[in-house]
């Protein structure tokens, strides 16, 4: 299915494909300056590349958190690294409206996790034609995620990927069950771990959500070993002063040696399948 995404490069590699980029939109510079350089590591190291960048956050702990620059300037901004850069898009979805919105700019339409059971949003994005990532619940067994991507499907669409984030272990922490990756595998579509969410550490008192970035290679490495398709990590030249989930993303310089190791991990575990 990976093959469907518009100007999608190395689908043949047999390597992993990676969905990546900073949390928000912040500026046109900082954008392009993290695209051309995961370009860069992608094609060296024959990675299936989409770029990922939310135009808005929604789903933020307190009211003066920062949301975004504004809806169409940001969606702007990915569809003209699209054009330049010729890679495709992946951004976050919260309404049908928004759904209809998106897909005039970006080649997946991505289903945030508290938004997974939704069924007007994941029929509105359905239709759209586009490309459906629907991240797993926090809350939800991964053996439910059948019924959202059915959702998708009934409403003419096959197109779907189902993405595991962690699931909610207490009030302020999240834990990754493994075995959920091959659970979800068996509906026959490609499967995600979002690395860097499913390292967030929700709910604190400060009301911004903390992490655990040290852990990211860690968890990374088990999901390409257990058999993930894909990878989501979100990653920033300076994760200290991002303005969206900071505390747990990975810093850029750091990415082409994490992606190094696990294509190499990657060679292994296909020898061993």
């Amino acid at each position: 299915m990976i093959k469907n995404i518009p100007l999608i490069k190395n689908a043949d590699s047999n390597n992993f494909f990676l969905l990546a980029g900073p949390c928000v939109v912040e500026n046109e510079k900082m954008v392009f300056e993290i695209a051309e350089k995961i370009i860069g590591i992608t094609q060296k190291l024959k990675i299936p590349y989409v770029f990922k960048a939310s135009y808005r956050k929604a789903n933020r702990s307190r009211k003066d958190s920062f949301t975004g620059i504004g809806d169409k300037e940001a969606l702007q901004i990915l569809a003209k690294v699209k054009e330049q850069l010729k890679i495709p898009i992946v951004t976050d979805i919260h309404t049908a409206e928004e759904a209809r919105m998106a897909a005039d700019y970006v080649d997946i339409l991505q289903i945030p996790a508290f938004l997974c059971r939704q069924t007007d949003l994941l029929e509105a994005a359905a239709q759209t034609g586009k490309v459906i990532n629907i991240k797993k619940g926090q809350f939800l067994a991964p053996d439910a995620m059948q019924f959202a991507a059915q959702k998708v499907i009934d409403s003419g669409n096959n197109n779907v990927m189902l993405t595991e984030r962690g699931t909610t272990f207490g009030y302020q922490d999240l834990l990754i069950d493994y075995r959920g990756i091959p659970e979800m595998k068996k509906t026959g579509f490609p499967v995600i771990l979002d690395v860097t969410h499913s390292l967030q550490q929700p709910n604190q008192s400060s009301g911004v959500t903390g992490g655990r970035p040290d852990l990211i290679e860690t968890v990374a490495r088990a999901g390409i070993a257990v058999g993930a398709d894909g990878l989501f990590i979100e990653t920033h030249q300076n994760p200290s002063v991002a303005k969206s989930d900071g505390a747990n993303m990975l810093k850029l310089e750091y990415l082409e040696n994490l992606l190094t190791k696990l294509s190499i991990l990657r060679e292994a575990v296909i020898k061993i399948s």
